[in-house]
């Protein structure tokens, strides 16, 4: 997918801005000494790091011409992935391609020091997109896209990172749902619960939610610390017919444009019958769902369990329609031999299991909602004598829901609840080595934002 790059991770207690130079570059000859902090001798380490001579020349590249229709903010906003080391330290820890697709259909590059996210394809030998970090770190999308994902970019006419991460989160969710209810994801029945104001001089695209008919929360009130982070989807020889067309064009847009659809109030005379039953199934929840949770279910081991799980969260109601509605929508597909429709009993996405078991975790309480969480619990992890259902029959254990919070204290000290000690001691040692180039990768792509 990309070449290998080095991987180099630092860090300091001492760090200044004059350890910077203005292009980003460390400066400075390798030091290390020795400092206390709250009583504990530590050894300080500043690592010297050399960017490639092409890609500090591209600074003096004069500024693309010819944008003046996007909005001056993303017009200006450069890419921490500029750096080739920046983007191959992500990419060691990050997957972007689909189970069971060959990592061939793309290649993943470096923009330069004068591309911008809104930028076209002048003077591309090879058609590309943009993608940002966060679409395969914080929302879990993979390539290539599938049908339902490139239709809903299609009918908004905007490229990938046109349309606002809080969106597609939206999307995410509602995808995961439909699929958790043996229902097919259609892109005007998703986009019958929002409404779109696009706005000049271009700038991301919102979904915004229609009051008493949009069914998912927000995923963030404040999506941060995302513009800086694309990089180029170069479509490769095998990856073709995933993104063009018969004729060569691409089935969604590859760039931005200046004319992004608008929705207001999208009628239901105006869906497909198909587009109907999924959005009156839909309207049958009466509460918001957890968008944030569904989100976090393409990461899971037991998708059905964590959503469940999430439905409890919020609520009696949620949970029991919803298993109600599935045990319906099932019954449903079977007799119209819909064998094809996802019923998620496994996992979405590849997720590593330590020691080859489960990862095991009970639901939080929400105040007020403690009895329904305990019957829930009893119900997903089963008694605490560790009985099965009533029949005998022993219940399948949770996927992870959600992480212990983790204190840390001003000595730097941290404590971990037994649950966590417990998983990193069954880790292998493999999957630790890759948490701790994952989390290096994020430090050191942190500490280049500007």
């Amino acid at each position: 997918m990309s070449s290998s790059g080095s991987l180099s991770s630092s860090s300091s207690s001492e760090s200044t801005e004059s350890d910077r130079s203005k292009d980003g570059r460390l400066g400075g000859e390798g030091t290390s000494s020795g400092v206390v902090t709250s009583g504990m001798p530590m050894e300080v380490v500043r690592e010297v790091r050399e960017d490639p001579p092409e890609e500090l020349e591209e600074s003096n590249w004069p500024a693309k011409g010819g944008y003046g229709w996007v909005a001056a903010d993303v017009r200006d906003q450069s890419s921490l992935f500029r750096w080739s080391h920046l983007l191959n330290s992500w990419l060691n820890c990050t997957p972007v391609t689909s189970r069971g697709v060959s990592g061939d259909i793309v290649s993943l590059e470096r923009v330069s020091a004068v591309d911008r996210v809104c930028h076209g394809q002048e003077g591309a030998t090879e058609k590309f997109f943009y993608m940002y970090m966060c679409h395969f770190s914080q929302l879990h999308v993979r390539l290539p896209l599938d049908d339902f994902t490139v239709g809903v970019l299609r009918a908004l006419n905007v490229a990938p990172t046109q349309l606002h991460p809080n969106s597609w989160a939206y999307l995410q969710a509602f995808r995961i749902l439909c699929k958790s209810l043996y229902l097919e994801p259609t892109p005007y029945a998703f986009l019958y619960f929002y409404d779109t104001r696009p706005r000049r001089p271009a700038t991301w695209l919102s979904l915004i939610s229609r009051p008493n008919i949009s069914r998912l929360d927000a995923f963030s009130q404040s999506f941060k610390h995302f513009k800086d982070g694309y990089f180029k989807v170069v479509v490769k020889e095998g990856g073709k017919s995933h993104f063009l067309n018969v004729d060569g064009s691409t089935k969604f847009p590859f760039s931005w444009t200046n004319n992004p659809s608008r929705y207001k109030d999208m009628g239901v005379e105006e869906l497909s019958a198909s587009d109907r039953e999924v959005v009156g199934v839909l309207l049958k929840f009466v509460d918001k769902l957890p968008t944030k949770g569904l989100v976090r279910v393409y990461n899971s081991v037991h998708p059905i369990i964590n959503i469940e799980g999430h439905m409890a969260q919020f609520g009696k109601k949620n949970l029991a329609l919803f298993q109600s509605l599935r045990k319906e929508m099932a019954a449903k597909a079977k007799a119209a031999g819909k064998a094809d429709v996802p019923n998620l009993q496994e996992s979405v996405v590849e997720v590593h299991v330590h020691g080859g078991t489960k990862r095991k975790a009970e639901l939080p309480p929400r105040p007020g909602k403690g009895k329904d969480v305990k019957k829930i619990r009893a119900a997903l992890l089963g008694t605490a004598s560790g009985a099965g259902s009533a029949s005998g029959e022993k219940l399948p254990e949770a996927g992870l829901i959600e992480l212990p919070e983790i204190s840390v204290r001003k000595d730097i000290s941290i404590d971990l609840p037994d649950t966590v000690v417990n998983s990193i001691d069954n880790m292998e040692v493999d999957h630790i080595v890759r948490t701790m180039v994952e989390f290096g990768s994020k430090a050191l792509v942190l500490s280049r934002r500007e």
